[in-house]
């Protein structure tokens, strides 16, 4: 496996030692050098390459303590390794890498020492004792302030070969975070409060080492005898008691490190109940309906307002209804007032927090009068609907069979009502039992019950007011069935039983009618 590998090394401060002969690896073909540490750690991803390190805070490079191994022949020993890098550093550890060198020699690559000298040291103390075979290299539990060199030489059985060292001491401090505040979602719009509520911000930041927090309100100072402020390492709390109007406006958080600062504005609104509208007039009464205006109250509580609640009541009852709620105009008609009542009007403000606690009464009542009403009937020529009769439905002719109830219709229009009276043959049948005569809404009807032959003949209508009189009339026939038809149909009937019919219904014939006949045979 090739690539390169990350082992951690403490700092040591025992003199280094010449390292042990060992055997010399074979180097892999593509020039990496393979680790083959007893330790076991698996060789970690290889980092991008960074320039070499430099002290921000050196103004002159200091000198590099001199070397004071003694020197192989070139061709038995390895070249300098290639690329010494400081990869990271952090307040206790720092992370260094190079590259194979050149030439491995002719005895091959036994591995890499990596060594420190303190500033104003000239004594290079190894980090690792004996060689190893990677090409990055972590040293861990550093002292803040220090300032050391670092080199790297690669070894193999015949020695040590030139190092390679970084051109500028890597000084060991605390890491710089720039600071940051993180407003809660809330607060990033106008965070509003009561007048007499309790007002508790904590607003998060970040920042290493712990930044100096700072608040404003307005620009200005904060007032410690109102607001209490505390700051920790990872926020700042503003807490007010008792919040009033006074303490509306912007605050300002600042956290400052070390010339860096972030900055975070939170706009607090401390609002109350409106006061109530200036004054109301009542303008006019017409109808049903009153006219009103107002004036807007000098005080909004801090706040705009969200409309005006108009009520009306009316002076028997006293009880008040709402007519209208968060109405912006100052002005507005109230109507279906009910006639003969007087009423009175008042009008609240309204915001946020509420209705106001007083509303503006009207000082006059208004007054809902009865409209003088005079009825004027128009004149009506009454019509005259006297009419003398006359038939619009005419009597018809019928043919009855006796033995079977018939009846006769006509209809009639007259006024006044007129009487009705049936004749049969122009002889008057009032009264008569046989008979059964019905006028009703001028439809004029006789029922003849059980007509016989003798029943047949003209039958009128006669219809009589003081105006005048009609009449209709039709002919009603009653039809018996003729001898020789009833003979035929005894005969059909008859003709199984083998009698001789002629001689019976003979002897019918002079005294019973043809139902009576055709009645007998179905019996016999």
């Amino acid at each position: 496996m090739t690539g390169k590998a990350t082992p951690e090394a403490s700092v040591s401060t025992s003199e280094g030692t010449a390292p042990e002969p060992a055997k010399v690896p074979t180097p892999e073909p593509s020039g990496q050098v393979a680790a083959s540490e007893s330790t076991g750690q698996e060789q970690a991803a290889e980092p991008q390459k960074q320039p070499q390190a430099r002290d921000p805070e050196a103004h002159e490079a200091p000198a590099i303590p001199a070397t004071t191994k003694p020197e192989a022949p070139s061709e038995d020993v390895p070249s300098a390794p290639l690329q010494l890098t400081l990869e990271d550093v952090s307040h206790s550890s720092l992370t260094v890498s190079w590259e194979p060198p050149e030439n491995l020699g002719k005895l091959g690559l036994q591995g890499y020492v990596l060594e420190l000298c303190r500033e104003g040291a000239s004594e290079w103390v190894p980090v690792n004792p004996r060689p190893v075979m990677v090409t990055q290299q972590t040293v861990r539990n550093l002292a803040l302030g220090d300032k050391f060199f670092l080199r790297v030489t690669a070894v193999n059985s015949a020695g040590a070969g030139p190092p390679a060292v970084l051109d500028q001491p890597v000084h060991i401090q605390e890491i710089t975070e720039a600071p940051k505040i993180r407003v809660p979602r809330h607060l990033r719009q106008t965070y509003i409060r009561q007048v007499g509520e309790s007002v508790n911000l904590q607003i998060p930041f970040q920042g290493k080492p712990k930044p100096q927090a700072s608040w404003t309100h307005n620009g200005h100072a904060l007032d410690s005898q109102r607001v209490n402020v505390r700051s920790g390492d990872q926020d700042s709390i503003l807490f007010i008691r008792s919040a009033q109007r006074s303490d509306s406006g912007r605050y300002e958080l600042t956290v400052r490190l070390e010339g860096l600062e972030a900055k975070a504005a939170i706009d607090i609104l401390v609002i109350e109940k409106p006061g109530p509208p200036g004054s109301i007039k009542l303008l006019d009464v017409w109808g049903c309906n009153a006219a009103l205006e107002w004036t807007p109250p000098q005080d909004t509580g801090n706040t705009e307002l969200l409309g005006y609640t108009v009520q009306k009541a009316d002076k028997k009852t006293g009880q008040w209804f709402t007519v209208l709620e968060r109405y912006h105009p100052t002005t507005c008609t109230v109507s279906d007032l009910i006639i003969g009542n007087s009423y009175s009007f008042r009008v609240f403000s309204e915001n946020l927090c509420g209705l106001s606690d007083l509303a503006t009464t009207t000082k006059e009542l208004a007054h809902i009068h009865k409209a003088a009403i005079t009825a004027k009937p128009r004149e009506f020529t009454e019509r005259d609907f006297s009419e003398a009769p006359s038939f619009t439905q005419p009597l018809a002719d019928r043919t009855s069979t006796p033995g079977y109830s018939t009846q006769l219709f006509c209809s009639v229009r007259a006024s006044p009502k007129p009487k009705i009276i049936w004749m049969k043959n122009k002889m008057s049948i009032q009264g008569d039992p046989k008979y059964r005569a019905v006028s009703e809404q001028g439809v004029c009807t006789l029922e003849i019950r059980k007509p016989s032959p003798f029943d047949s003949g003209v039958y009128t209508c006669k219809a009589i007011n003081v105006l005048g009189e009609a009449s209709v009339d039709c002919r009603l026939e009653v039809k018996a069935l003729t001898y020789g038809v009833s003979f035929s149909l005894c005969h059909a009937l008859k003709t199984n039983a083998g009698r001789d019919w002629d001689k019976e219904t003979a002897a019918w014939s002079h005294t019973k009618t043809q139902t009576d006949i055709l009645r007998q045979v179905l019996q016999t």
